[in-house]
């Protein structure tokens, strides 16, 4: 079945892309959630209009995602947190304390953005920023004790 985005999904498409799905995914999860519409006549009309006037706006997100990159791609943010005599964390490193991190620094970053390797250890790790659809940054995380 042939459907339209309404919103970004992970593993699927961005807004506005026309993808192919089972009809029981469709059906039983986009189309109740809101996700996605029929891939009609019309509504494909009207999503290429839609993408004709936000082709501005779309440009502007991205060149204001190349610019915050430029400053984070030599970024190292130190991270400190709990941890045991063996150098083992309480817990994990997760995207949110990332997020946090960034926003102390003066990055406002939505946590869903960040990508981070499961961090159990203390030591330097990477994480990466999607800026944008075509835009992501490695910043580098420096986990110490508390």
């Amino acid at each position: 079945m042939k459907i339209i985005l309404k919103e970004n999904l992970k593993n699927l498409g961005t807004q506005g892309d026309i993808v192919t799905v089972k009809d029981g995914y469709a059906n039983n999860y986009l189309f109740p959630r809101g996700l996605a519409m029929m891939a009609t006549a019309s509504n494909i009309k009207m999503v290429e209009e839609n993408n004709r006037q936000g082709a501005l706006k779309r440009e502007k997100l991205k060149t204001d995602a190349l610019s915050i990159s430029e400053k984070l791609k030599d970024l190292k943010l130190t991270i400190s947190t709990k941890a045991g005599s063996n150098n083992k964390i309480f817990g994990s490193i997760t995207p949110l304390q990332v997020s946090q991190a960034l926003k102390n620094i003066g990055f406002e970053v939505d946590r869903r953005k960040i990508e981070v390797d499961d961090i159990k250890l203390l030591g330097s790790y990477d994480a990466i920023i999607n800026l944008h659809r075509e835009v992501s940054v490695k910043v580098g995380l420096e986990v110490v004790a508390e």
